[in-house]
């Protein structure tokens, strides 16, 4: 049964933000988008990833588009079954290295896996708070998009990336969707929604009160997430951090105590129409180095 990412219900629930084109032969879903002063198009994936079931037969879907789009701009599934060469083929246009992912190799020991620090903070907070792993997140809808409401504001999320209530909707009622919920007092001051697919479990969102940080919820939650899909998932995926890669932050290290490793993550980009894309990137005065596609240079993606 298709599930988190790969089920498509995850991009039907993003079809706001553009419309859906299927790629029939590798099984993935792009967002169709006008470009704004034009009567173009280009696509995007779905925020977070492009996800296929077929990533060989990607660059034939892609080649199909060429006589509708100026270009495809895509975040490839950083777990996804293929080869340097098929991404290659697909994304001939811009290919790079985004950021490294800290992933969490659920056979290893716990005692091996996460450093002594976070281990002994995660036990601490876990006798203050209530932390608990649901797989029915939909009957959570409402607490959730109140508190992602505040994420939101603090970061000024937009487009995507902002989602919106429809869009979680769609998503906490995904098969593979899980919520992690913190419970301090009898409110839920934390929660964080996971999606899994071919046995990897994706960190997707996290939101948060201002106080949860006073009850070190984050340790709590991540201990036991790893708990629970201990025997249920290959690797957690815990995602990178804001910027490319060797971003040195405390986020970064957090994550790191809670890893065994990482995995590698690529922007990709591919033009379709070069005429129409040499007009367009002739616009943008001052573009973004190593923006893709440099037309839409500075928008929120």
């Amino acid at each position: 049964m298709l599930s988190g990412y790969r089920h498509p219900g995850y991009a039907a629930g993003m079809a706001e933000f553009g419309s859906l084109i299927e790629l029939p032969r590798s099984g993935g879903w792009l967002l169709r988008r006008p470009i704004p002063g034009t009567s173009w198009h280009d696509a995007i994936s779905p925020y977070p990833y492009l996800v296929c079931a077929d990533w060989r037969a990607l660059a034939a879907d892609l080649d199909a588009l060429e006589d509708d789009l100026v270009t495809v701009a895509a975040a490839p599934d950083p777990f996804g079954a293929y080869q340097f060469e098929d991404l290659a083929s697909a994304f001939p246009s811009h290919l790079v290295p985004f950021k490294d992912h800290f992933v969490a190799d659920l056979s290893v020991p716990e005692e091996a896996a996460v450093s002594r620090h976070h281990r002994a903070e995660a036990l601490k907070a876990l006798q203050r708070v209530n932390v608990e792993v649901t797989t029915s997140p939909i009957d959570h809808l409402d607490e959730w998009a109140a508190l992602f409401a505040l994420v939101v504001e603090r970061f000024a999320l937009r487009g995507m990336r902002a989602f919106s209530f429809a869009a979680f909707r769609h998503h906490l009622s995904l098969p593979g969707a899980t919520m992690t919920r913190a419970v301090v007092g009898g409110e839920t001051v934390a929660a964080h929604l996971q999606l899994q697919h071919d046995g990897v479990v994706y960190a997707h969102l996290a939101a948060h009160r201002p106080e949860a940080r006073a009850f070190s919820t984050t340790y709590a939650m991540y201990l036991a997430e790893r708990r629970y899909f201990t025997g249920r998932a290959r690797v957690i995926d815990w995602g990178g951090v804001a910027g490319v890669s060797g971003n040195a932050s405390g986020l970064s290290a957090f994550k790191q105590g809670w890893s065994t490793g990482t995995q590698p993550a690529w922007f990709a980009g591919r033009i379709l129409n070069r005429d129409r894309y040499q007009q367009l990137a002739d616009r943008v005065a001052a573009p973004t180095p190593g923006f893709f596609p440099a037309y839409r240079s500075g928008e929120f993606r």
